[in-house]
């Protein structure tokens, strides 16, 4: 495509000067901005630049727009071309002379009333009647060709439309000019921005991107653009990660170094800038100073402007690719600008400035001096473009014109001269028109859009130091996107496509959660424990059916694995190696009492009674083996019973003996008739009779404790993995098995600690005392910790203090008659024992 411009372009210029001109091409007038006509059409055209400040402006007039705009002035002799050549065709509007006048809009609201009033004025006249009636109304034009940019439709669009003059825009592409209720004249011979927006989603949506800045010019084609773009961009699920607006009419600087900072802090791939050019160029220049590259999406506002082209280093800034209007060449232009400005340079006089006349008549005083050498500012692309929009709205006019006057080849039924052709009358013939043109079929919607759309293009820059752009067609958009994707070159470090997402897609077991009102931009959440994420497009997970679990993240839900105290395990070994050490101390000091059966010493410490103690420890120690391994219903029922009666026949038989210190002690006159009954019956009645308690409370306990089977079908499955231990419930039973024993220990401690001990003599309360001491006070410290700990812990803290307490009891009672008999042999003596052997109560120590 850019080829064929090429050639035609060249071929224009060629054709100029060495092939046969239209013939027309001598009649060329060089009056650039009116010409006579049976009927006049107006022309807005932004030839001039505003050289004054308008935060200075005073008075109306206070404006100044002295810096000639080459591109609103080539757009201006389009116009005159276009009617210069539909003027030689006496087929379109034969015996008919369509005229012209051209005004300059300065690009500034403030500016383009005035011309737009004198447009209105009425024919022939510097006239604007007021009047009840504007049917029969003829103004001095019958359309106006123009503005160029969205920023003045809105000024001027109202009004026009209230005459119902049809005004045809090259250039503004503002959506909200398609609303035929607020704009009912409006037209326009370039595609509305809603379109541009269409494509430019479409773009995003075939490269996925979906995380992007928008940021526009702050003006009606920036703003308008912008907020279509983020409506539609929201709609196709596209995450606008930031919007900013470049000022237009105060300094720019500020305000595009906060919009690159929060670009950057966005972390955004892709830009769309829909902005007029001079504030792009504001935006281009800051970001080549911060050497900032990305995906650049350009609109057609600048996307073909040399004033961001041309900037030093713009080809630092990574990959632009750029909309642009659907436009053919128009092959007689260039060279229909050279024969007129050959002839104007022919007829260059000399001239002093005029400042009598007006600026409506006098829009352009130094286009006198135009001459050949100035021919190139139509050549380049941005007008050749353009001047294609500025040719279709005055063909269309002129074939609507010719519907309108009855015209056929030769003659037209109506005669502007003569009859009255009124521009309410002239929109209505536009709205149906069809013209071909250069190969393109033109018509206008319901809405006065065009029935075409965009070539995308990619900026290129050469791989030299040669920064010149070149524009390569790489697609095109009309209603549906079509791509070349194998001709873009990506300015990237590695060449390849870039990625611009705002969330990069989820892991196993995590679902999507929406920030904001964007599908595009979430977070990745975990499924928690309990539940599971079925498929990747469940929008929430899923808790887990009863009696199964998940962990964190998880695609399923399991049964649990239930885990206890193997035998292997670290925590089993420490346990049995010290239950190993226990029952060896009880096997020592059990064959040693054996031993020494019916000494003193061993009948002292209750006889058979205190063998029948050490095999209860035995027992003890034994039944801690029902806490290592697989728990089961029969194991569970034995565990607590059985941990709880062993130490009971221990504690039954020390509290049998402090019963005798007590009797002994404190009833010394009856202590030798009773302490055999004592020692021998009564003895046994209180084994059996605290037995036969704690034997109770263990039944009681098992009948209400559930069994292993049921406790774990009513338990509620909150993990995947856990310690699984016998119930110990209830707590009330259990409770009471352990108090009991505790309460033996203490009633024993009671009786012997203030026991006095007999002079010369083995002091047998002492052992007593603090064997119960230490038991008591084990198993109370364990009760506070024993409900802080996990399943766990609470086996291992239990099978600890049995085993301590096992140790204590053989350590406090038994060690002190251990260390006698191997040590002090001598002393395991009636005499040593007396005491307690006889019934005779200690004498206290004489006072000296």
């Amino acid at each position: 495509m850019a080829k064929e411009w090429t050639l035609l372009l060249l071929c224009g210029i060629l054709g100029s000067g060495f092939s046969e001109k239209p013939s027309w091409f001598k009649n060329i007038s060089t009056s650039l901005f009116k010409s006579p006509g049976d009927i006049l059409i107006g022309g807005l055209f932004p030839i001039n630049e505003l050289t004054s400040e308008l935060s200075k402006r005073v008075k109306p007039d206070d404006l100044e727009c002295n810096s000639i705009s080459t591109y609103g002035l080539s757009l201006a002799l389009a116009m005159k071309f276009s009617l210069d050549e539909i003027n030689s065709k006496e087929n379109l509007l034969p015996g008919i002379t369509l005229g012209f006048e051209s005004y300059d809009t300065c690009m500034q609201p403030a500016v383009v009333m005035r011309p737009v009033l004198q447009l209105l004025t009425k024919e022939s006249t510097e006239e604007l009647d007021i009047a009840c009636n504007y049917t029969d109304y003829k103004p001095r034009v019958i359309a106006i060709i123009g503005p160029n940019n969205s920023e003045l439709v809105p000024v001027i669009g109202k009004l026009i439309g209230f005459f119902l003059m049809p005004l045809i825009s090259y250039g503004a592409t503002s959506d909200m000019f398609s609303d035929k209720e607020t704009f009912p004249s409006f037209m326009r011979t370039v595609p509305s921005d809603r379109w541009q927006v269409a494509a430019m989603v479409q773009l995003l949506k075939e490269f996925g991107w979906n995380w992007v800045s928008v940021v526009g010019s702050d003006d009606e084609y920036g703003q308008k653009g912008q907020q279509q773009f983020s409506s539609m961009a929201n709609q196709e699920s596209i995450c606008v990660a930031y919007q900013g607006l470049i000022p237009v009419y105060s300094d720019p600087e500020q305000a595009v170094k906060e919009i690159l900072n929060r670009i950057v802090d966005a972390k955004v791939g892709v830009v769309v800038v829909f902005s007029l050019p001079k504030p792009a160029r504001d935006f281009f220049i800051e970001v080549i100073k911060r050497n900032m590259t990305g995906v650049w999406m350009a609109s057609t506002a600048w996307a073909l402007n040399d004033v961001v082209a041309t900037l030093p280093g713009i080809n630092s800034i990574g990959t632009v690719l750029a909309f642009v209007d659907i436009t053919r060449p128009l092959p007689l232009f260039t060279p229909y600008i050279h024969e007129l400005f050959t002839k104007m340079e022919e007829m260059q006089i000399p001239q002093q400035p005029d400042t009598k006349i007006s600026p409506l008549d006098n829009i352009c005083p130094r286009c006198s001096d135009l001459s050949q050498a100035n021919v190139s500012m139509v050549q380049i692309k941005l007008v050749q473009r353009s001047a294609f929009s500025v040719y279709t709205a005055i063909y269309c006019v002129a074939h609507a014109l010719h519907d309108l006057l009855g015209c056929n080849t030769t003659h037209c039924t109506l005669n502007p001269r003569t009859d009255n052709v009124y521009p309410w009358q002239l929109l209505q013939s536009l709205q149906k028109v069809s013209v071909d043109l250069e190969g393109v079929n033109f018509k206008f919607d319901k809405e006065g859009n065009p029935n075409f759309g965009y070539d995308v293009m990619q900026w290129n820059f050469s791989d030299t130091s040669d920064t010149t752009v070149h524009l390569d067609i790489i697609g095109y958009f009309y209603q549906n996107l079509t791509i070349n994707k194998n001709k873009i070159k990506w300015h990237t470090k590695n060449g390849k496509e870039p990625m611009s997402t705002c969330s990069s897609d989820c892991g196993i077991g995590q679902v999507r959660r929406v920030k904001g009102f964007h599908s595009c931009c979430f977070d990745c959440i975990d499924c928690k424990e309990g539940t599971f994420l079925n498929t990747s497009d469940d929008i929430q997970c899923k808790s887990c059916p009863a009696g199964q679990w998940s962990t964190l993240r998880s695609t399923s839900c399991v049964y649990p694995i239930y885990t206890y105290l193997d035998w292997s395990n670290y925590e089993s070994i420490g346990l049995i190696l010290g239950g190993i050490l226990v029952l060896a101390s009880h096997v020592w000091v059990g064959a040693l009492f054996f031993k020494h059966r019916g000494t003193p010493l061993v009948k002292t410490a209750g006889g058979p009674l205190s063998g029948l103690m050490l095999l209860s420890l035995v027992g003890t120690c034994i039944s801690l083996v029902l806490f290592l391994g697989q728990p089961g219903d029969v194991v569970c029922r034995l565990q607590e019973p059985l941990n709880a009666f062993f130490p009971t026949v221990a504690l039954s038989v020390i509290l049998t003996i402090s019963l005798q210190i007590v009797c002994i002690t404190e009833f010394p006159e009856k202590s030798s008739d009773h302490l055999e009954n004592i020692r021998g019956r009564g003895s046994l009645f209180v084994i059996l009779g605290c037995c036969g308690v704690q034997a109770g409370l263990c039944g009681w306990y098992v009948q209400e404790s559930p069994s292993l089977t049921q406790y774990v079908a009513s338990l509620e499955v909150t993990y995947v993995k856990t310690f699984l231990r016998c119930p110990v419930e209830p707590m009330l039973n259990f409770g009471l098995m352990l108090g009991f024993n505790v309460l033996l220990a203490l009633v024993s401690f009671m009786a012997t600690f203030m026991a006095l001990k007999p002079p010369g003599q083995y002091n047998l309360a002492r052992d007593i005392t603090i064997s119960t001491l230490s038991y008591c006070v084990l198993w109370v410290m364990f009760i506070p910790i024993y409900t802080s700990l996990n399943d766990k812990d609470k086996s291992i803290a239990q099978v600890g203090v049995s085993l301590l307490s096992n140790i204590g009891l053989v350590v406090a009672y038994f060690f002190p008659k251990w260390q006698l008999l191997v040590k002090h042999p001598e002393l395991n003596t009636v005499d040593h024992f007396r005491t307690f052997l006889e019934g005779v109560p200690p004498t206290p120590p004489e006072e000296s």
